[in-house]
């Protein structure tokens, strides 16, 4: 709904902390121009910066420290109150924040699925053996490992555009990306296949945006509330539950998919494989939606008691 006049106490000036690659400034200016519906009067400002996961591209993320790389500076800009909240895609954010910090809001999902994206092949079942496949996601790449053992499967890190274009110029067959980012930035055409739960389970948080705002400013998280979107969030806090219960590493190949099931209950599958994919532990489990977190740590018991983090031991 968008009302014709601001409500009494609308806020007259926000500052959205954003990432400058091209699609996190598209998810930003989703979020302002949602804001600038509800509150035409309010000035909404974009505030972009280079985060350190955006500058390190000559290594696998979980060798440089996860998730984290990407949301640290933002999270600065709010604390030093340069900001007032920050949009995130949910899968790139850790799964426990500092205290300073919540996530506020959960906007309606876009599509979580996984991506396969070829010049040349119509499907990763069309792909000879030896073809080599690039992905930054060691979840993508442990289910991609134990389902294709015959491919060759290497790192591609950058934005989005950087790894089409890594694509374009043939350094890869195939690369698997989110359908999400694809479509947000007008390249659906780009997909040539479309990875079902049942090949590739998605990422916790997998087509999710969040915004994060420093806790304690009720009248802030009070602006927002009208963006949150409680199916999606329900689902992305079961997600996010595993991993949490699972010690929250990205160095984990991880996946959890929750659906909201009939009468108010979610459907929640999860698993955590070896990193060479050979070995492979699932769950499914259905609880309530009220308690979605409660859904996501029983997953991860589940997990844990059928060994899952003896696959991801060090040597």
């Amino acid at each position: 709904m968008s009302p014709k006049n601001d409500p009494p106490l609308a806020p007259r000036r926000l500052v959205i902390a954003s990432r400058e690659s091209r699609l996190a400034l598209w998810q930003a200016e989703h979020v302002r121009d949602r804001l600038l519906d509800l509150y035409p009067s309010c000035e909404v400002v974009i505030e972009g910066m280079t985060t350190r996961g955006d500058q390190i591209l000559d290594r696998a993320l979980a060798k440089v420290g996860g998730k984290g790389l990407f949301v640290k500076e933002l999270e600065m800009a709010i604390l030093e109150g340069r900001c007032d909240l920050a949009v995130h895609s949910l899968k790139d954010v850790p799964m426990v924040l500092p205290p300073e910090f919540e996530l506020a809001v959960v906007l309606e999902r876009e599509d979580p699925r996984d991506a396969f994206v070829s010049s040349r092949y119509a499907s990763l079942e069309a792909l000879p053996a030896g073809a080599v496949v690039g992905t930054s996601s060691l979840r993508r790449e442990a289910q991609l490992r134990s389902q294709h053992p015959e491919l060759s499967i290497l790192p591609v890190r950058g934005n989005l555009d950087t790894r089409l274009a890594k694509l374009d110029r043939g350094e890869f067959d195939a690369i698997l990306l989110a359908v999400a980012g694809l479509k947000r930035l007008g390249l659906g055409e780009r997909i040539r296949a479309i990875l079902e739960p049942e090949t590739s389970l998605p990422a916790p948080g997998q087509g999710a945006l969040g915004i994060e705002i420093l806790a304690g400013r009720p009248e802030l998280k009070a602006w927002l509330a009208p963006l949150h979107d409680a199916a999606s969030a329900a689902c992305v806090w079961a997600e996010r539950a595993v991993s949490r219960g699972l010690g929250g590493s990205c160095e984990m190949p991880l996946a959890a998919y929750a659906t909201l099931g009939r009468e108010g209950t979610v459907h929640l599958r999860a698993l955590l494989a070896s990193p060479d994919g050979q070995s492979v532990i699932r769950c499914q489990i259905d609880g309530l939606a009220h308690a979605p977190e409660e859904i996501g740590a029983e997953a991860a018991r589940r997990l844990i008691a059928e060994g899952a983090l003896e696959l991801v031991k060090p040597a």
